[in-house]
């Protein structure tokens, strides 16, 4: 069984290199293939419809589909799941509980968006997921403390991801907030900063879209530690 998840999609992403670790599973989700031949990475499994998929990333597949068939899975173009999705459900299947995208913001918007709903989807399953982008990192909170490493720079978002999130507390940053009730037609949580402590965002009921943002030149550790 694989301990973690990697998925690399064909979005927006800043890092040089993937910190992938004994026993993680990587999955490369369409175009995301493309980024995983530059970074010099050959996934565990490469699948989807391969319609952001160009130039010389089609032929390394044609090649890897040629010599390791088992580790290319096409995907119909017309399909109720998105190629992102039907990477989430292969790691499920393998029993991961963590998931680490990459590439999954950026692009079209309704990509982005349907990316933010995959996270609700592992929530649901048990299982947690970091969406990692150019200098942003987004993750779901649910009746849960989140602690951050005292490193990271930059700012915290808070967004109710749902009708009401209750009991919502923020400790050791800039501002802080004890036990209010966030929702869905108020930003309030918007542009925290971190303090150098190890900061703590704990809501009681209902779910926290954290958006973690950090400025120009800032290195926040993209290995989504928390």
């Amino acid at each position: 069984m694989a301990e973690r998840c990697i998925i690399v999609g064909a979005g927006e992403w800043d890092i040089s290199v993937l910190p992938v670790r004994e026993g993680d599973y990587v999955i490369a989700a369409d175009g995301g293939y493309a980024r995983c031949i530059r970074l010099g990475i050959e996934p565990d499994l490469v699948l989807g419809d391969f319609d952001s998929l160009e130039g010389d990333g089609r032929e390394d597949l044609m090649r890897l589909r040629e010599e390791k068939p088992e580790k290319v899975r096409s995907l119909p173009a017309e399909k109720d799941d998105t190629d992102m999705l039907a990477a989430i459900r292969e790691g499920l299947a393998l029993n991961c509980r963590e998931f680490l995208i990459y590439g999954g913001l950026g692009g079209r918007l309704s990509h982005t968006v349907a990316n933010l709903q995959c996270l609700n989807f592992l929530k649901n399953q048990g299982a947690r997921g970091c969406l990692v982008g150019e200098r942003v990192l987004i993750l779901l909170a649910r009746q849960e403390t989140i602690t951050f490493p005292e490193k990271w720079q930059g700012y915290l978002s808070l967004f109710c991801f749902g009708e009401r999130a209750e009991g919502v507390t923020i400790r050791d940053m800039k501002y802080l907030l004890d036990g209010a009730v966030l929702t869905n037609e108020f930003p309030i949580g918007v542009s925290n900063e971190f303090i150098g402590k190890a900061g703590r965002v704990t809501v009681e009921k209902g779910t926290l879209l954290i958006v973690v943002e950090r400025m120009q030149g800032d290195h926040l550790g993209w290995e989504c530690e928390i």
